[in-house]
């Protein structure tokens, strides 16, 4: 695997270049780091006088940070909120790509460090499950509920976080393998495409795998030939099969719940959150505020103890929006992911799109879906480094969506991407 960072332009334009596309790549193992390396980045474009751009999502976004900020104020606690204005910083991602990002070798290129730095990280996490099933045999405990309460987190913070994020890096490498050039000339991907999914498997989180990633990868498949979709019950059928007992538990745990498992919890957490909806229907209760006014919402029909399991946020991320910013705060999330996810499909139906662009609009889509379809389940963009992820592939596909084909590229990049292993052919 090659990768070149062609740049062309001013030093601080470079020096924004390689600071941002730093920054994208490092939220795979420190969120520290990566937003460090942002604020650089914009220091750069900013002391260079250099051009900002930012894509089309930007009025539904001011929209969405108006309401978290009137939200804030009439929560009663804005001190307490101000953690969700901090975070508006994380989406200064989309601002650094769209602005330094000029051409298809640039996004296809962070696509692979991120299949780099998340196949390590896949591999980290395969050697916690080892260690995990060690000690399930010394401890005489190997069960369903001893790994489920110490699950693989790779090089993230969280097991949740590692799930989100290898789910985008699988998409996106998978995006690049369908839809960009020669497969035989990638067969070196495939391997890391069956690591990570190995990963996210045994990372036992269903919103992930039995959600998240098929509705991706469905899309994928069905955009590169509609057949394949149908070999897709036949995978399944396998996998349930050759998959441990404990996985195959985790499958069936959907409907017949162990103990452990947290489909009463999930549904406590969404009476909650109907409940906070509703009585603040137009700013909610406020960011950060869910998990400190959870009980007071608490619908007195519910059974205590509440389950085991975490109550600081509504594992929902479309009433988290509702009850924390109201329903227009939601509208204007959805407002924005509907918008790039609307541009994009109409951009793939322009004939005038290139061949390196369909795959980075394809994945982006596929993304997207994924991110809306796990988001029944879990506050999955409540997490910075899976937004940061995010963001980054919507601007990515923005970017993409600049693209002319081979004439929008400048000449230094243009020798650098005729250069690359990637067959530049269309897909028939």
């Amino acid at each position: 695997m090659r990768v070149h960072l062609g740049v062309r332009g001013s030093r601080w334009q470079a020096t924004a270049f390689y600071l941002g596309f730093a920054s994208a790549a490092s939220i795979l193992f420190s969120i520290a780091v990566s937003q460090i390396l942002l604020a650089l980045s914009l220091a750069a474009l900013f002391l260079g006088g250099e051009k900002l751009e930012f894509p089309a999502i930007r009025l539904p976004l001011a929209v969405f940070f108006t309401q978290t900020a009137v939200a804030v104020l009439v929560s009663g606690d804005p001190q307490g909120g101000t953690p969700q204005i901090r975070k508006f910083f994380v989406f200064a991602i989309v601002l650094v790509i769209s602005s330094t990002f000029k051409t298809i070798p640039h996004i296809r290129n962070l696509v692979l460090v991120w299949a780099g730095i998340g196949s390590l990280s896949a591999l980290w996490a395969l050697v916690q499950f080892l260690d995990r099933r060690r000690e399930a045999f010394e401890q005489n405990a190997d069960n369903y509920g001893f790994y489920l309460d110490g699950r693989i987190k790779g090089l993230a913070s969280h097991w949740m976080t590692f799930g989100g994020e290898e789910m985008i890096v699988l998409l996106m490498l998978a995006s690049w393998l369908f839809f960009s050039g020669n497969l035989r000339r990638k067969a070196w991907a495939w391997p890391l495409l069956a690591l990570l999914w190995a990963s996210i498997t045994l990372g036992m989180t269903r919103s992930i795998f039995l959600l998240g990633v098929p509705v991706g990868i469905l899309y994928l498949l069905w955009r590169r030939h509609w057949s394949l979709v149908m070999a897709v019950p036949v995978l399944a059928a396998a996998g349930a099969i050759l998959v441990s007992t404990t996985l195959r538990e985790r499958v069936v745990s959907v409907i017949r719940p162990h103990g452990d498992d947290s489909n009463q919890q999930h549904a406590i957490a969404r009476r909650v959150g109907w409940e906070m909806v509703k009585a603040h229907p137009w700013f909610g209760i406020g960011p950060e505020q869910v998990g400190r006014q959870f009980d007071r919402y608490l619908p007195i029909t519910v059974q205590r103890p509440l389950p085991k399991g975490w109550y600081g946020h509504l594992h929902n991320v479309y009433l988290q929006y509702a009850a924390e910013r109201g329903i227009p705060g939601l509208l204007a999330v959805l407002w924005l992911i509907g918008k790039a996810l609307v541009d994009f499909i109409r951009q793939l139906r322009r004939s005038r799109a290139p061949p390196e662009a369909r795959f980075v609009l394809h994945g982006s889509i596929a993304v997207i879906l994924a991110i809306l379809a796990q988001g029944l389940f879990e506050y999955n963009l409540g997490d910075s480094e899976v937004l940061t992820m995010f963001l980054s592939v919507v601007a990515c596909g923005y970017v993409a969506s600049g693209c002319r084909g081979t004439e929008a590229v400048p000449a230094q990049s243009a020798e650098l991407l005729s250069a690359s292993p990637i067959n530049q052919r269309p897909n028939p």
